[in-house]
């Protein structure tokens, strides 16, 4: 499967189908691509969270991050990297017309409650990356491994499951789960884990012993979380 994920015939397949999926989560305003406001869901995040299942961590043999997808994907003439910047920041300039590639702009980060200047280029660019909230590795641990190519592929490029943060938060994160990593601002706990929640609930993965329990104490203090919708 990996092989066959590596032929351009492939990854073209993999980026028409999926790319369909993302779009259907995203509206057009003028000449940009974005996401829009999160909408209101009815789902409480306790509730998604009682009925995820609860494994233990399957091995992590035959990871690799191409069997989700070979970078970021495509929609249109731009790319998702782009699409959550252009979503998460404000105050954006751009590098390029149509526009898509974001050369500036201000990111309020959610994981550390700073205030980050964006500069596109070589040892700028890195102070805000884009996160996988749930990562990708633990992922593939907790049931991505049955998922289709397709489905992979959608969820390492949902804007449900990608936030821009603090480069430096993100790097500390690596692929840890709720069990072993939460943001340093606690005011985004609830919203955090809210999301891990609703990602895991629509691609079907599941949780350990451990993450449900970090998860449940997180939820005490916002019982009436809902879930975001994507």
């Amino acid at each position: 499967m990996k092989n066959s994920l590596k032929s351009s015939s492939a990854k073209a397949f993999f980026r028409n189908t999926a790319a369909s999926v993302i779009a259907a989560g995203l509206i057009f305003s003028g000449l940009e691509l974005i996401a829009p406001a999160q909408a209101a869901s009815t789902l409480k995040a306790n509730v998604a969270l009682a009925k995820l299942p609860i494994k233990g961590r399957a091995p992590k043999t035959g990871y690799d991050r191409a069997l989700f997808s070979d970078g970021w994907g495509d929609i249109g003439d731009c790319d998702t990297r782009n699409y959550i910047l252009q979503r998460d920041l404000v105050s954006i300039t751009w590098r390029s017309s149509p526009r898509c590639t974001v050369a500036t702009g201000v990111l309020n980060d959610p994981y550390t409650a700073k205030k980050i200047y964006f500069v596109r280029g070589v040892g700028t660019s890195n102070a805000v990356q884009i996160d996988h909230v749930v990562a990708v590795s633990d992922a593939w641990q907790k049931g991505a491994q049955k998922l289709n190519s397709a489905s992979r592929y959608s969820f390492y490029n949902d804007p449900l499951n990608l936030l821009a943060v603090d480069g430096t938060a993100n790097m500390q994160k690596s692929d840890s789960d709720a069990a072993s990593w939460l943001p340093p601002n606690r005011k985004f706990w609830c919203s955090y884990v809210a999301r891990q929640i609703a990602v895991k609930y629509k691609y079907k993965l599941w949780v350990t012993s451990a993450e449900h329990d970090a998860m449940a104490r997180v939820l005490k203090s916002c019982p009436n979380k809902l879930v975001p919708r994507g």
